[in-house]
C-alpha cells in the first residue's frame, strides 16, 4: 500500500529527494558512459576477430559499470524508501501519491523545479499535469493523521 502525502509533506521531502535525484542523475550518466565504453571496446574486439582480448581490461570495465549500477540502484531505492515514485530517471521526474476527492492521484515534481506545482491522475502522466489550485488544496489529503 503506497504512502499518501499532503502537498506540505511532499514538499518537506524535496531537499532529500533532490539530493538523491542529483546523485541518481549523475550516476545514470556515468553508467551510460561506462556501458558505452564497454560496448565500444567489445565491438572493437569483435572487429579484430577477438585475437587481442585483454580479459583484465574487460573485467575491470564490467566491474566499473556494475559498481555504478549498484550505486544508482541505491540512490533510486533511497527515493522509493521515502514513499516517492521515480517515473523518468533521465529527466528527474518524481511522483508523490496523494488522495484527491477520494481517488489516488500523483503530485508531480521534476528535478530543477522550485516546489511541487502540479498533479495528475494515475493514467495521465506528465502530459496530463494540472496546476495545483485552491480546489485541489482543499480536497486532497495524505494518509497521516495530524
Amino acid at each position: 500500500m503506497p504512502r499518501y502525502f499532503t502537498l506540505a509533506e511532499a514538499e518537506s521531502l524535496l531537499p532529500k529527494v533532490e539530493r538523491s535525484m542529483r546523485d541518481a542523475l549523475n550516476l545514470y550518466i556515468a553508467h551510460n558512459e561506462a556501458e558505452g565504453e564497454l560496448q565500444q571496446t567489445l565491438s572493437r574486439i569483435t572487429m579484430l576477430g577477438g585475437a587481442m582480448v585483454d580479459r583484465d581490461e574487460i573485467g575491470g570495465m564490467r566491474h566499473h559499470r556494475d559498481s555504478i549500477a549498484s550505486q544508482l540502484n541505491d540512490a533510486i531505492t533511497a527515493i522509493h524508501d521515502l514513499g516517492c515514485q521515480v517515473k523518468d530517471l533521465s529527466t528527474g521526474l518524481i511522483d508523490f501519491p496523494t488522495l484527491y476527492r477520494g481517488d489516488e492521484v500523483l503530485l508531480c515534481w521534476k528535478f530543477g523545479e522550485k516546489g511541487i506545482k502540479f498533479w495528475h491522475g494515475l493514467e495521465e502522466g506528465f502530459r496530463g499535469r494540472k496546476p495545483i489550485d485552491a480546489d485541489f488544496m482543499q480536497n486532497h489529503r495524505g494518509d497521516r493523521v495530524n
